[in-house]
């Protein structure tokens, strides 16, 4: 009997990404694309930006190319992340989707709902896979909120920071709440019945302070407050759930950190008076109010950063032709959501305007 040969094993040949737009953000996927590249696990073709400098300056940093157009970063990529200001997403996605090259698209997808549905169309016609970079679902705190608050009867959310020096060509609720819609519509898995929401303008045309309160068809409750115009940065969510644990958990985006209450279990001791004291934020708190004990503890919340997970993500569903976790239909449904937010928002102000004039 002859000795089996070894089969040869078609190494699969790593994706080629490029970056439009090195701003801010777009730096930040330019960083990690290198790091990607470094380990072997994606092929950095390079980046461009309509200012040539910037792009320049980055490629050397980076190791990569700066591309002349975005033409030339589509004939020479496989899959593009789009970081330009949102006035420009739908134009960019649009000629890259018809060029067959899969997008990431940074919140919000596009300034207005006709465009993000055309792009959805225009995904699906060519076959290309369409991510939204909402970021906070590749978040560990919200992969913690999934697994536990099964039921979530009552949502409060704050998502406050100093007035930016990026995205205010849109108002408050397409740059910041837009975050916490995609998550509460994930989150929840209920129809809305019910949208009220107030906001004002402070340093913009556009609101800069805002809050919406939306009810679900299961009777949860979510309250959504954001503000860019705070003098601290809050990204922090509080959650009710009922049945089959009853619990209170506040979670901090930020600090990828929190805390849940429930109710203790049967033999849980009540912790010393001294624990109380300290609060130390390694060690579970059992306590007892109206002859009942209830826990609080830290949560199990391994931190990570989410744009490299939300980046790995992106690839990986290239590679492997999936449906990515915030696709362009799902992130249409949370910029749907915002336009009906910001319409309200928009009415109220120009009627409190009537009633001055």
């Amino acid at each position: 009997m002859g000795t089996l040969r070894p089969v040869a094993v078609k190494k699969q040949t790593p994706i080629r990404v490029a970056v439009i737009g090195t701003g801010s953000l777009g730096k930040e996927h330019a960083r990690i694309y290198a790091e990607m590249a470094a380990a072997g696990g994606v092929a950095f073709a390079g980046v461009f930006d309509a200012n040539p400098e910037r792009a320049a300056s980055y490629a050397v940093k980076y190791n990569t190319r700066a591309f002349r157009s975005i033409e030339e970063a589509a004939d020479l990529s496989d899959a593009l992340n789009i970081v330009t200001p949102t006035t420009t997403h739908f134009a960019i996605a649009r000629e890259l989707l018809e060029r067959g090259k899969h997008l990431l698209i940074e919140k919000p997808m596009t300034d207005n709902v006709a465009d993000a549905g055309e792009l959805v169309k225009l995904a699906q016609r060519h076959r290309c896979l369409l991510q939204v970079g909402h970021i906070e679902r590749f978040n560990p705190v919200f992969k913690y909120l999934e697994k536990v608050a099964t039921e979530p009867r009552f949502i409060e959310s704050h998502r406050l920071s100093p007035y930016p020096g990026r995205s205010t060509d849109v108002g408050v609720v397409l740059d910041l709440m837009i975050h916490d819609l995609d998550i509460v519509l994930a989150f929840v898995k209920s129809p809305i019945v019910s949208v009220d929401a107030v906001g004002i303008p402070v340093l913009s045309k556009s609101e800069d302070i805002a809050n919406a309160r939306l009810k679900f068809a299961n009777g949860c409750i979510a309250n959504l407050t954001v503000s860019r115009v705070s003098v601290e940065r809050m990204r922090k969510i509080r959650v009710f759930s009922s049945a089959p644990l009853t619990s209170y958990i506040s979670l901090d985006y930020r600090a990828q950190e929190g805390f849940i209450y429930r109710l203790a279990n049967d033999g849980e001791p009540e912790s010393s008076l001294l624990k109380k004291l300290l609060h130390a934020k390694d060690s579970s708190i059992v306590s007892q109010f109206g002859g009942k004990k209830i826990v609080r503890e830290p949560v199990p919340i391994a931190k990570e950063e989410p744009l490299k997970l939300e980046l790995q993500d992106f690839v990986r569903c290239v590679q492997a032709h999936r449906t990515p976790m915030v696709s362009g239909e799902s992130a249409k449904k949370a910029l749907d959501l915002a336009f009906e937010i910001t319409r309200q928002v928009q009415a109220a102000a120009r009627d409190a305007a009537a009633r001055q004039g």
